[in-house]
């Protein structure tokens, strides 16, 4: 790892650039970019990165198609290639172009539910508890959603317990919405009260969020009811479950 901190911008490149490349953890991808620019990483280093230096240095690691060079490699890599450089480089496009966060303060909305939503891009539900770069930070009533916060996540990766980290960054949050959750992962996220909903295919974060708001409206399972404070006699029997 870099014997300088890696400043916020910095990680942020280097943690979107390596999920080009899922075979290698974000510490092998760090080393492998060392190997071309040494121990300082910041702006100006990722900006001397090229192609080539990029496909040397992974090269150690992450197994090409093609020769060392990438004369053979096949247009997905080299793609993924160009696309890391770019983003090392700065250029973010439209990957990490954050939604606005609306103004909250405790008792705003009565009768709500924090909801966290694990993501990589925009305000979208498509990231893996373990490894998505930030999580959305929900606030949710039957007439209302209001994206309170935005957590990164950068952090868990040089964290002893990465699964305890994110757990402890959406602790507040009673429901949790992922694509993907590991086994024990799961029994933390659960250990720590709250309720994981995964949903596979992923999706824009409200219109997911919208079906938990109509069930919050009309009929909610008793495991909403139980957050909401509803007392046991007081809670629907019979529900269509949202998971």
């Amino acid at each position: 790892m870099a014997e300088q901190p890696i400043s916020n911008e910095v990680a942020l490149r280097i943690a979107l650039s390596s999920r080009l490349f899922p075979e290698l953890s974000i510490a092998e991808f760090i080393e492998a970019l060392q190997v071309y620019l040494g121990d300082r990483l910041d702006e100006v280093s990722l900006s001397r990165i090229t192609v080539t230096n990029l496909k040397t240095a992974l090269g150690q690691t992450y197994e090409l198609d093609g020769e060392e060079h990438g004369e053979d490699a096949d247009a997905a890599d080299i793609a993924a290639f160009k696309q890391a450089v770019r983003i090392l480089w700065g250029d973010l496009d439209e990957i990490d172009q954050l939604p606005q966060i609306q103004p909250y303060q405790e008792g705003d909305m009565a009768n709500s539910v924090r909801v966290a939503v694990a993501s990589n891009h925009q305000e979208a539900l498509d990231g893996h508890f373990g490894s998505c770069l930030r999580y959305l930070i929900y606030q949710l009533s039957h007439e209302e959603i209001r994206l309170i916060d935005i957590r990164s996540a950068l952090e868990a990766d040089a964290s002893e317990d990465k699964n305890a980290f994110r757990v402890g960054l959406i602790r507040d949050c009673p429901v949790l919405y992922i694509v993907a959750i590991g086994g024990p992962a799961a029994g933390k996220v659960v250990q720590a009260g709250i309720y994981p909903i995964k949903k596979e295919s992923g999706g824009a974060a409200r219109v997911i969020l919208s079906e938990l708001q109509q069930a919050l409206a009309s009929s909610p399972p008793p495991w909403l009811a139980k957050i909401l404070g509803v007392a046991d006699g007081d809670r629907v029997k019979n529900y269509k479950a949202l998971v």
